[in-house]
């Protein structure tokens, strides 16, 4: 079943004088590297939020993986655990793992549940 890795980012430290901060871009270009043994692919990357209801403070990161096992392998890796810190020096946000539904997920059936 698909998983995935989802971040929400905000409190993004100042930019330098010529643009992002050099640890931002090196963590941008270093990502994919740490996503492809795992088979991490983004579906969402620093899009613009159309916020509908409540509040969503900041950008949004979507990655999904082949499984849940993947995600998790992903995060603990050694390749991966080397680039946090040039993320979290300078970006503050949750990073979770999740798993998705199954194909023909059906919601009514969750609400039986309780009903039974």
């Amino acid at each position: 079943m698909t998983a995935y890795a989802l971040g929400s980012f905000r409190d993004i430290a100042p930019h330098t004088a010529g643009g992002t901060h050099r640890d931002i871009l090196e963590y941008i270009d270093r990502i994919q590297a740490t996503l492809d043994p795992f088979g991490g692919r983004f579906l969402v990357h620093g899009a613009e939020v159309h916020v509908v209801e409540g509040t969503w403070p900041g950008n949004l990161v979507l990655i999904a993986f082949p499984d849940l096992t993947q995600a998790r392998a992903w995060y603990a890796s050694p390749a991966y655990q080397a680039l946090i810190p040039l993320r979290t020096e300078h970006v503050k946000g949750p990073i979770i793992l999740t798993d998705g539904v199954a194909p023909g997920y059906d919601p009514s059936q969750l609400a039986a549940k309780p009903r039974a």
